[in-house]
């Protein structure tokens, strides 16, 4: 399982969802991530005043950081992102470069994301979404 930028961002707010720490609790391991999503939520903390920052950061290093394998963006993940961006533009349906990204090395690793932005993520092709923050939560893709 991959855990998306959205997901990750709500493990460490001061008010965490239960719904979605009882589904982390739940949940087949190992958890991941993408190194893309880390990169936002590096982005994030760094645009934060100086106390505010390392505070969150401390958070991910207790939280997330532990429990939460970061993918890296391959070689093999490009060639999956070519396809798809390909396809999708094709279509008249395309994806923000960081999503597409998140997207293709789900994909190539053959693991479903779970994301609360599963419209935007459900029209890539061979990708399996799962939302754990709201109650239609099954499976897509």
């Amino acid at each position: 399982m991959i855990l998306d930028t959205d997901v990750l961002s709500l493990l460490c707010a001061p008010h965490c969802p239960p719904r979605l720490l009882g589904r982390l609790m739940q949940a087949q391991y190992p958890l991941c991530t993408t190194a893309v999503s880390w990169s936002e939520i590096c982005y994030g903390i760094a645009r934060l005043p100086a106390g505010d920052g390392a505070y969150l950061r401390s958070r991910y290093e207790e939280i997330v950081i532990p429990y939460v394998e970061i993918l890296a963006f391959t070689a093999d993940c490009a060639e999956v992102y070519g396809r798809i961006r390909s396809e999708l533009e094709r279509q008249g349906r395309p994806l923000a470069d960081a999503d597409l990204m998140i997207a293709s090395t789900a994909v190539h690793h053959d693991m479903t994301l779970i994301t609360g932005n599963t419209r935007h993520f459900a029209r890539v092709p061979g990708l399996r979404l799962e939302n754990w923050l709201e109650e239609d939560d099954g499976p897509r893709g």
